[in-house]
């Protein structure tokens, strides 16, 4: 060992302290936005009409392996959403006769909507909050799309398994 090889001590100079977590590294001004989870999704939007049967609603979700549709007029503007969930309650509520009643008597109006731009951690909390899964996302121009808790969750889930990645490239180099 060359003899001007001093062990560094508590009185050495050296590189400011660094932590992989902190409230200003999760919290960054770049934040993930529902846009970023419709970029992997895409904008697809499947919706009925409100004179429509909750038959043909059924076919449709079965169809397109989706739990909830939007409600919109002949112009597309939103009048509601129609989830799984409603149909089961009024399944419950009139059995046998459910499938012939009309999707504007089983539909949610009271809709709440995002926008692309929105935070995903807001959309979450706000779908935790009012117990809904679906949410329909709307710009300026109307509706461009819909995502639900599964989508946000396994965004996130995508991002970990990159930091991990990253994480290890880093250690093993």
């Amino acid at each position: 060992m060359p003899s001007s090889y001093q062990a560094p001590n508590r009185k050495s100079e050296g590189k400011a302290k660094t932590t992989s977590q902190s409230t200003d590294t999760n919290t960054s001004s770049d934040v993930a936005t529902v846009q970023r989870v419709l970029d992997h999704k895409g904008g697809s939007v499947f919706s009925i009409r409100p004179q429509d049967t909750l038959g043909d609603a059924v076919k449709v979700l079965r169809d397109r392996r989706i739990g909830a549709l939007l409600v919109t007029d002949a112009n597309g503007s939103l009048q509601g959403i129609l989830s799984e969930r409603d149909i089961v309650r009024k399944l419950a509520e009139t059995p046998g006769q459910t499938l012939p009643q009309q999707v504007s008597d089983v539909m949610t109006t009271a809709v709440q909507t995002c926008t692309p731009d929105e935070p995903m951690v807001s959309v979450l909390r706000r779908m935790t909050e009012g117990r809904f899964r679906h949410m329909p996302i709307a710009d300026g121009t109307g509706l461009v799309g819909m995502i639900t808790i599964g989508d946000l969750v396994n965004y996130r889930l995508m991002e970990l398994e990159h930091e991990a990645l990253q994480l290890k490239q880093l250690i093993v180099g």
